[in-house]
């Protein structure tokens, strides 16, 4: 696994400094206030823009699996979603050795608020390379795709009607469930706002969806006990947003019997699995992917 260099030691950087940079992330205050805000902290010697450079994504350090990676193969491939955008596409990566003959589960990728970036390809592409057929669909494609930069890629996908956007992800679910390169097992991880589509989809597909992983994901809009799937949720102990919602959440679960567990890691924030910022965990990454791929091995038929 490819070791995490980072620009600035995140031990130095303050709390307050991430959860900042949460709120920015998520669209509740404007970058403008991000950086007010950080230039009223003292910041241990490290500059303001020190500071943005190590919160704010550099997809160089998110490859873990290269696109070359002779194990693999990856594309794009286009889908219909009449009750979304009409029109869809996404990263579909399968491992060299699938074939009509000799299938592979799948499993659907959600990303974040911002589109297709390299760092959900390349959770696509381990994926693949554990064996799984793996789709990562691009909300942002009706509007040419994700841009190259988180803010306009953000900007974007706010300007696009979340239920069209969910729409077509069911559309690429039900796609990739029936594939012919697949068994049709199919599991579902999203990461924040893809946690909320692993979440929602899981409500709303039934028993078509067969595993659910989300991390750091709020709860669905649509009734929990529609939920059929087993889930494995992960959530990040310094993310008080998302972790106000669990507990109703649990509640719900439980009220209908639904089949999940739920970790929580330790002094970590929301986005600790994305290895290109300063948020990133290893430690924790690692055990919460190790713990997803051990899920769907089981849950869709790999052992």
């Amino acid at each position: 696994m490819a070791e995490f260099q980072q620009p600035v030691d995140s031990s130095k950087i303050p709390q307050e400094a991430f959860d900042w940079y949460d709120e920015y992330a998520h669209g509740d205050i404007n970058r403008r206030t991000f950086l007010e805000r950080l230039g009223t902290l003292g910041l241990a010697g490290l500059s303001i823009s020190s500071i943005t450079g190590a919160l704010i994504p550099n997809y160089a350090l998110a490859e873990q699996v290269s696109f070359n990676d002779p194990d693999i193969k990856a594309s794009y491939l286009e889908f219909d979603s009449p009750d979304g955008h009409i029109k869809g596409q996404g990263y579909f990566v399968q491992p060299n050795h699938v074939s009509k003959t000799n299938k592979a589960p799948a499993v659907l990728v959600a990303h974040e608020n911002r589109g297709l970036n390299p760092y959900i390809k390349d959770v696509a592409r381990r994926l693949a390379k554990q064996g799984f057929v793996a789709f990562a669909p691009d909300a942002l494609f009706p509007l040419g795709g994700y841009p190259g930069n988180d803010d306009e890629g953000r900007a974007m996908q706010k300007t696009l009607d979340r239920n069209k956007i969910e729409a077509d992800f069911i559309a690429a679910a039900k796609l990739l469930k029936g594939h012919d390169l697949t068994t049709g097992k199919l599991g579902m991880v999203g990461f924040c706002f893809g946690g909320y589509l692993t979440n929602q989809l899981a409500a709303v597909l039934g028993s078509t969806l067969d595993a659910g992983a989300p991390f750091y994901g709020t709860p669905p809009k649509s009734p929990v006990d529609r939920i059929t799937a087993p889930l494995s949720l992960h959530f990040a102990q310094l993310d008080k947003r998302v972790n106000n919602t669990w507990s109703e959440y649990e509640k719900a679960l439980k009220h209908a019997a639904i089949d999940y567990s739920a970790y929580t890691y330790e002094n970590v924030n929301h986005g600790f699995h994305n290895d290109s910022t300063a948020r990133y965990d290893q430690k924790a990454a690692d055990l919460a992917w190790g713990r997803t791929v051990a899920f769907f091995n089981q849950k869709l038929g790999i052992v």
